[in-house]
């Protein structure tokens, strides 16, 4: 009986420590639909609000153990603790390794300790996983400006200013702003 007992509990345990993250939430169609909102608005004030449904969409975690890595490790790094949000949303990686947006935390919370060369290659994988996440596009242009790497940082802001010309990362464009659709 004590070994049924035991086997039981190790089945509970190994149960949930593999326990797969289900598919992110496919917000495709919305995120298109804010991308070009964003690309004809009016004015800036507008624009953000879009951006703030951007956002919201973008951390909306497959489900409610990702979505609780995902809080925790923004709380952290809110809270200036970077090494544990790093933690937490390398826990959340290996949970959900198909979800964009715990590389693009995991991403920012190394821009904030000028870990260059480590958010660009979360950053990369944000973008491979969501190709028009617009935050991680212009933290990728952050980032390249932080390794003065001012070319390919050129680059990714013209990209993420194609999808949203309102971004306050505009401030760092060289030259003129990329054509909307507004000027078609």
């Amino acid at each position: 009986m004590k070994s049924y007992v035991i086997a039981a509990l190790f089945a509970c345990t190994a149960s949930s420590a593999f326990a797969q993250c289900p598919a992110a939430p496919d917000h495709s169609l919305q995120l298109s639909e804010l991308i070009t909102s964003a690309q004809i608005a009016t004015d800036e004030r507008a624009a953000q609000a879009i951006s703030n449904r951007m956002w919201e969409l973008w951390a909306d975690a497959p489900d409610a153990r990702a979505q609780a890595f995902l809080d925790e490790g923004m709380s952290r790094r809110e809270g200036y603790d970077f090494a544990g949000a790093i933690s937490v949303f390398e826990d959340l990686i290996a949970y959900c390794p198909n979800y964009a947006e715990g590389y693009n935390q995991k991403a920012f919370a190394h821009f904030l300790r000028q870990e260059y060369d480590t958010a660009l290659i979360e950053l990369d994988k944000a973008i491979a996983l969501s190709p028009n996440h617009i935050a991680a596009i212009s933290g990728k242009a952050l980032t390249l400006i932080g390794l003065q790497r001012d070319e390919e940082a050129q680059v990714a802001l013209r990209k993420a200013l194609a999808l949203n010309p309102w971004l306050k990362e505009r401030q760092f464009l060289k030259g003129e702003m990329p054509a909307t659709k507004t000027d078609l």
